[in-house]
Parts: C-alpha cells; structure tokens; sequence
C-alpha cells in the first residue's frame, strides 16, 4: 500500500508540474505579444480554420466496398443534419479575416516604402510552401499505390480529397493579389454579381459552367467586407446586426422558397452545391458569419486576454496553414490503417443513421492525434521569419528580456 500511495503522489506531482509548466508558457507567450494586437482577428481565424477542419471529419466519410474506396456524406442519408454545415462551413470568416488583415497589411507596407512584389511574396511565401510538401508527398503516395495494384478509383479518391483544399487557396491567392485593386471595392458590387449569375443559371436556364464566376464573386463578398472593417466602416454594432440579421433572413428566404438547398456543403448526388461554386444562399449565408463574427469582436479581446486562451489561438495561427493542409491526410490516414481490422464503424460503414455519428464522434480524438502526427512532421515547412522589406512579420513580437522560450516561440509567427 505505501507503495500506492507513493505512486499516486508522483503521478498527481508530475501532472502538477506539467501544468504549472503550460501555464508558465502561456504566460510567456501572452507577455511577448504587443498590447496594441488586435487578438479578436487572431482567434477569429484560428475558429474558422477549426470549423473547416471539423466539418470535413464529420460529413467526410470514406466507404469500404468490397477493395475499394468511395466518398459518402451522413448527409446524403440524413438531411436534416443539415445544421452541422451552418456550424462547421465557416470559410467565410476565414475571407473576412483575410481581406482585413491583408488590405491592412498593405497599406502599412506602403505607408514604410515597401513595394507591392515585397509585400505579395511575402504574403504569398507561407501559403505556398508547405503546398508544395502536401503535393510532392501525394504524388508519390499515389504512384505507390498505382504500383502496388490498388484501383483507380481509389487512388482518385484519396487525392481528391487530399487535394481539395487547394481551390480555396488559389482563390485566396487570387484576392491577395488583387488586394491594391480592393481597398475601396464596396462588397454590394461582386454581391450583384453572385446575383446576376443565380438568375441566369438557375431562372433562366443559363449553362452550368457560369456559376465558376461565383468562385471569385462569391468569395470577393466577404474579402471586400473585411477592407470595409481596414476602412472602419465597421467599427459599430449596427453593421454587424445588420449583416447577421439581413445574411440571416436573405438566406432563409432562399432556402425556403427559391429552392436552394439548405446544407451549405456539397452533398454527393445533389443536383446543386451551394459551395461547389458558391451560390447566393452560400454568399448571403456567408453575410450572416461575417456580422456574427463582428458582433463578436469585443468578446473575443476580453477573453483573448486570458493567457491559455490566447496561447492555444496564437498556435492555431501559427500552423494555420499546416493543419488546413494535412486534415484530409490525417483523416485518410486513419481509414487507411483502420482497414487492417475490417469495415469499422464511422469509419468505413456507410453513413445512413445516428450510430454512424456517435462512432464518427468517438473516431475524433484519433483524428487530431493523427493530425499532430502530421503537424509533428511538417510545420517545418510553414513557420520560421516572414520578412517584409527586411522586416519580420510576427505574430507575437518579442522585447528584449523576453523569456528564450517566448522568443524561440514569437519568432516561428
């Protein structure tokens, strides 16, 4: 017994000590950020980015048939989970942060002489990078597995879903581009775009193709909202009730009587996507996040001052680009190596009912532990300086006394 209790002791010191440890990290990191960083920006792009990632594992589900792989979604078999993608759809925050943070960073390029190709590459530089890790790995990937006398369909499977996050970044690419063109763009113009084109397409019969418009106009909504918040056109909480409440109402009529479909993801076997291009339910849906996420701005700095919260958002943003990356491969990961004990439920079984959900639950913490793995061996590639004009761009900017374990972590944002 003396023996047990001696053990308990050592165990209850050691979870102790890892404690006081996290906390003193924490501090450092909240003690190395300079007072005048808006952290509502911060958490509000590490929640996107969460949301997306959580989305994906929950309506992603790769089915074993026979010796091959094919992509189903619960909602298929269960539309009215439609919710869970009102939830977990949130790359419109992500754009809304973006085109603040990046028509923001512009103009105070240019205000220090900065040039415009400085200014892009290194925007453009941590977007890039770790992409080139993610194909290069799955080209090889595939090509083993072509080898090896896996079937082609499965092979196509796996890439396109490990690859499927690159659209978005090739639009983001595009917009930020483009940022020096969008300071003063009003969000109702590529608004009446997305509207113009859902007319022709959807009421008049015009051809599908004419929707990929909506690829850029759509996702220009909420990029040119955020140069509406650089501008501080929407520092009050009028605009954001407004855009929530009009988003709100907007996409509720649309669903409800225009015939949009109510999942704000696509659905395999759906006669319309609303993301896939993006329709005007998607766009005025996306107005309803934006105005929430406004709304919201103050909350998030006051608890952003907490120092565990603000350290866990400002890691998030620092692997952004890694954990966006490599969710898909984590999720594959996991079926692929599940597969040596059968078709396991949530993870191989077809998503037709609610015990399909719970296990698709229970299979999370396996996915993020998976994702870690990947985080583990690829962050690499994203963190590190970002320079613009020979200056560092950082999350966490770092004082002279700074504790070396606060600037070891300032100096990888």
């Amino acid at each position: 017994m003396p023996e047990t209790h001696h053990t308990r002791g050592g165990v209850r010191d050691g979870i102790r000590h890892g404690a006081d440890g996290i906390r003193r990290a924490a501090d450092r990191i909240d003690a190395a950020t300079p007072p005048e960083r808006d952290r509502a920006v911060d958490a509000l792009r590490a929640f996107a980015i969460l949301g997306v990632v959580l989305g994906h594992w929950l309506v992603t589900a790769l089915v074993a048939d026979g010796g091959a792989l094919h992509t189903a979604s619960p909602l298929q078999h269960m539309p009215w989970l439609a919710p869970i993608s009102w939830a977990f759809q949130t790359l419109a925050v992500f754009f809304l942060v973006g085109g603040h943070v990046a028509t923001r960073g512009y103009t105070s390029a240019r205000a220090r002489g900065t040039t415009y190709g400085q200014w892009l590459t290194s925007r453009l530089s941590r977007l890039f990078k770790p992409v080139a890790v993610v194909l290069a790995l799955w080209t090889v990937v595939a090509t083993a597995l072509l080898l090896t006398g896996a079937q082609f369909e499965t092979v196509r499977t796996l890439v396109k879903l490990a690859l499927s996050p690159m659209w978005f970044l090739l639009v983001f690419s595009a917009l930020t581009a483009a940022t020096p063109l969008l300071l003063r763009l009003h969000p109702l113009w590529p608004l009446v775009v997305v509207l113009h084109v859902d007319i022709v397409r959807f009421g008049l019969g015009g051809p599908d193709w004419l929707g990929w418009v909506n690829l850029a106009a759509g996702w220009l909504v909420p990029y040119t909202v955020g140069a509406a918040w650089t501008r501080g056109e929407l520092e009050g909480r009028r605009a954001g009730w407004l855009l929530f409440g009009g988003g709100a109402v907007l996409t509720a009529v649309l669903v409800a009587w225009a015939g949009y479909p109510a999942s704000m993801v696509g659905v395999p076997g759906a006669s319309v996507s609303n993301l896939n291009p993006p329709t005007l339910a998607a766009v005025t849906f996306g107005l309803a996040q934006c105005g929430l996420a406004l709304l919201l701005r103050d909350r998030l700095r006051s608890g952003m001052r907490r120092p565990a919260a603000w350290a866990a958002v400002a890691l998030v943003n620092l692997s952004a680009m890694t954990i966006f990356l490599w969710h898909q491969t984590a999720l594959m990961a996991t079926t692929a190596t599940g597969l040596a004990a059968g078709r396991l439920p949530g993870l191989h079984t077809v998503p037709d009912g609610l015990g399909w959900v719970a296990a698709r639950l229970a299979w999370l913490p396996v996915f993020v532990l998976a994702l870690a793995v990947c985080w583990s061996a690829f962050r690499s590639f994203e963190q590190g300086p970002r320079r613009v004009g020979g200056r560092p761009s950082r999350v966490i900017s770092v004082h002279r006394r700074t504790d070396p374990v606060a600037v070891k972590e300032a100096r990888r944002a």
